[in-house]
């Protein structure tokens, strides 16, 4: 009983980092039809400003490295993005590699490709016991965390003006537009968003690791990815059921695989992932937004 409740915990800990990921990936995809693979970059340059701040107190990391992600969020929109707004996917789909390619080569210019330690939030590291049961205090936090936050966005999605307007224009931009949405507004309203989720994902991150290097925020973005598409690209509900789905089948792979095959366990994660999209190729919950954007 102890065991399953501490696989429980591990798989709402590694859901939850996976659901911040996937919900700032989904929300600008559903206002932009746009994969911002970007996205990883704002993980990576605000887990390294935690270095910049790391000898101030938790506060302070916490509010610059907010400060940081959604600044570069908003700040790609408006200087990359909203330009070409109105261009073809394809596009889109190139500013966004050479967004990522220039962000991620600056860094690397910058802060160097060797890997740096830091120490933000060493006393997550702990355990404590939970029905005689060891568990990490980053674990706790991460659970909780990411379930306040998902809560909240969906909250202000559901319950604000702001939010009502991001959900008309995930649903059909045009007519949003029509009917009076400012469209540059609502766009950078959903990257600030992405830039406050993402930012938090690198504290999470970097608190656990306690390392930074160039490729921080890949792997929580292509994960973040997969999940937007199993759970149906435009919808933020499956995107945060398919982040959660991939923690729970990662964790209950590392329990029943052999030792043998454990290495090659995202190989059978990303089998589920294709079972998945064969039974559902529209994912778990196919978003009912219109393709014609502009």
């Amino acid at each position: 009983m102890n065991s399953v409740l501490a696989h429980l915990i591990n798989a709402l800990s590694l859901g939850g980092t996976y659901a911040l990921s996937a919900l700032g990936i989904a929300l600008i995809f559903g206002v932009m039809r746009l994969i911002n693979f970007a996205h990883a970059q704002i993980i990576m340059v605000a887990g390294y400003f935690t270095l910049l701040v790391s000898n101030t107190q938790w506060p302070a990391v916490v509010a610059t490295t907010i400060a940081v992600g959604v600044a570069l969020a908003v700040g790609m929109e408006r200087i990359a993005f909203r330009p070409v707004r109105d261009a073809a996917a394809s596009t889109l789909l190139v500013t966004s590699f050479a967004v990522s390619s220039l962000i991620e080569n600056l860094l690397i210019l910058v802060a160097g490709s060797r890997s740096k330690s830091v120490n933000v939030f060493g006393g997550l590291t702990k355990s404590v016991d939970i029905a005689g049961m060891p568990v990490q205090l980053i674990d706790i936090a991460t659970v909780a965390l990411s379930s306040v936050l998902v809560a909240a966005v969906i909250a202000v999605l559901a319950r604000t003006p702001i939010g009502i307007q991001i959900r008309a224009a995930s649903e059909n931009f045009q007519m949003a537009r029509l009917l009076g949405v400012r469209a540059n507004r609502v766009i950078a309203v959903a990257f600030a968003i992405s830039g406050i989720l993402a930012a938090v994902l690198a504290l999470l991150i970097v608190a656990r690791t306690g390392s930074l290097f160039p490729e921080l925020g890949q792997q929580p973005a292509l994960i973040g990815f997969v999940a937007t598409v199993i759970g149906g690209m435009g919808s933020i509900g499956g995107a945060v059921l398919g982040a959660y789905l991939i923690g729970a089948v990662t964790v209950a792979l590392d329990v029943v695989l052999p030792t043998a095959v454990s290495p090659y366990r995202d190989a059978f994660v990303f089998a589920v992932v294709i079972v998945v999209l064969l039974v559902r190729p529209r994912g778990l919950i196919p978003s009912r937004f219109n393709v014609e954007r502009v």
